[in-house]
């Protein structure tokens, strides 16, 4: 009888059945039970890089939407490449970007241990289980040289081929099973693919898919040395876990028909399966160290927000429908589906991100901001002990007329600096704008200033350019040598304001001063 495996006739509640008739068995259409259950699942050999974070956003984001559960397993596996200090970077990544988990490290839960290098037992024994069920035998002859990327979870073809290991083991005699087991030989355990037939499951982004099981070897589900395979730790997980729904990357299409076929073999239902665009850089290749940073703690370490990465991320391969671009968590929770998902790969664009980056500063209420630039401040030198008393609403102030230039929270004590300390001339500024002939005209406006009132920005304005009208001088010229006596620079936030937030005295004192650099006509 083949092998086939079928979506059945629609209804969500469907059950596994042999059609002894038509010569298929067709596996159970998963029941989709509500709310569901999601993981993120990822190997401790590197920090949490932007692909992944994507795919844990998804996850999280399904989970909220519907009241789900969201469960997070570390697939630590790889002795050697794994370490605790890549596990304290995901962690530090999720908690960074606000993905709080259900389940999982730190919090627990009913199906744990969360970390696969606690489950061996739990795989060595489903693998005999699938021995003694005939769905797998064991393979005495260079099995570990054949358990290949295509076994190991990055979806790369054997290098072997399909169907082209040695088959020794495959026809083995239960005798001569046991006489080599009494030798200790070493073995792996090698899943039994049908010959025959398709394997197909529907996937909630690119529809039914489809592998013919002539083209799948009998694939290695436990080494020799007792570890598993990619294929049968992530199917127990998540079977054990009670997983109802599987969101991941697309380079994971090829390792589901073999993650099927094990499911099917022990019985459980399979989740549901939605495989997400890849994220490409700018020259539309695999994102990359050559792209600039991978990790999204590397952004946080560039002073991009957390909100704006989530909403940077959430958009790389989803659409909300609409063209709206900017979103807070909240109304991505409200907004997101399995439906949005495009099957065409997303483009990392940098400069998209430090825009949205400014975007969300920008509409960040005046507490978050303080809280989130607060160790960029203290890192400058620049936090004031008033800052938390007295001081606050001079700050409010100055982060108003800094956040429409803060791509990132390092713009902001780059701008702030000028303005809390005392003026450092730029040589070059000075060389060009304070010349002999403004020193005169700077002292001027310090004379009006000292009596203009009220003291704000358009009676300000009004001064700065009555000043410059009378005594002949152009305003662009007269307010550049200005800006450059207030701040050093060319470059400072709206100047009226600027002069408004320094103070009269301080502002008087600065002008005074520029026009000292200028020296006499």
């Amino acid at each position: 009888m083949s092998l086939e495996c079928e979506l059945g006739s629609g209804s969500p509640n469907s059950t596994c059945r042999a059609d002894a008739d038509r010569g298929i068995l067709t596996l159970p259409v998963p029941e989709h039970t509500f709310p569901p259950r999601v993981r993120f699942a990822p190997s401790p050999t590197g920090y949490l890089h932007v692909g992944g974070a994507r795919t844990a956003l998804f996850n999280w984001l399904l989970a909220r939407h519907t009241g789900g559960a969201f469960v997070l397993r570390i697939e630590d596996t790889d002795m050697e490449r794994s370490s605790d200090e890549m596990v304290q970077g995901i962690l530090d990544g999720m908690r960074w970007l606000g993905l709080t988990w259900d389940e999982g490290p730190g919090v627990g839960g009913p199906h744990g241990p969360y970390f696969q290098s606690q489950r061996l037992d739990r795989y060595r024994a489903v693998a005999a289980q699938l021995v003694a069920s005939g769905h797998a035998y064991y393979d005495y002859r260079g099995a570990d040289a054949r358990a290949t990327a295509s076994e190991t979870g990055d979806g790369g073809p054997s290098a072997f081929g399909p169907k082209q290991y040695d088959e020794t083991s495959v026809s083995l005699s239960a005798e001569e099973v046991v006489e080599r087991e009494a030798a200790g030989m070493p073995r792996a355990v090698r899943f039994r693919v049908p010959p025959e037939g398709r394997t197909v499951f529907a996937d909630a982004v690119h529809g039914e898919i489809g592998f013919d099981n002539a083209g799948l070897e009998d694939f290695v589900i436990l080494r020799s040395d007792g570890c598993p395979t990619y294929h049968l730790s992530v199917v127990v997980d998540d079977m054990d876990m009670q997983i109802t729904q599987v969101i991941r990357g697309d380079d994971h299409i090829s390792n589901t028909p073999k993650q099927v076929l094990l499911y099917e073999a022990l019985g459980a239902p399979v989740p549901g399966f939605a495989h997400v665009p890849l994220i490409l850089g700018p020259d539309k290749k695999r994102l990359s160290k050559r792209h600039g940073a991978t990790s999204v703690m590397e952004y946080s370490a560039q002073g991009v927000v957390p909100e704006a990465m989530v909403n940077f991320l959430a958009l790389l391969g989803w659409s909300p429908g609409t063209d709206q671009e900017l979103f807070s968590a909240d109304e991505l929770v409200e907004r997101f589906d399995l439906e949005g998902i495009s099957g065409g790969n997303a483009v990392f664009n940098p400069e998209k991100l430090e825009w949205m980056n400014n975007q969300h500063i920008m509409q960040m209420s005046d507490d978050v901001l303080i809280a989130q630039a607060r160790p960029w401040l203290e890192q400058a030198g620049l936090w004031r002990a008033d800052f938390d008393g007295p001081g606050r609403p001079w700050l409010v102030r100055a982060l108003a007329l800094l956040r429409p230039r803060a791509k990132r929270l390092g713009d902001i004590p780059e701008g702030l600096g000028p303005l809390v300390r005392p003026v450092v001339f730029d040589p070059a500024a000075a060389t060009k704008h304070l010349t002999p002939q403004m020193g005169a005209h700077l002292d001027a406006l310090a004379t009006t200033l000292a009596d203009t009132a009220p003291f704000d920005p358009a009676t300000i304005e009004q001064a700065v350019r009555g000043t410059a009208e009378a005594r002949g001088v152009k305003p662009g010229v007269f307010m550049q040598a200005v800006r450059v006596s207030l701040t050093g620079r060319t470059v400072s936030p709206g100047l009226f304001e600027t002069i408004e937030l320094l103070g009269r005295d301080e502002s008087l004192a600065r002008i005074r001063a520029g026009a000292r650099r200028a020296g006499p006509a």
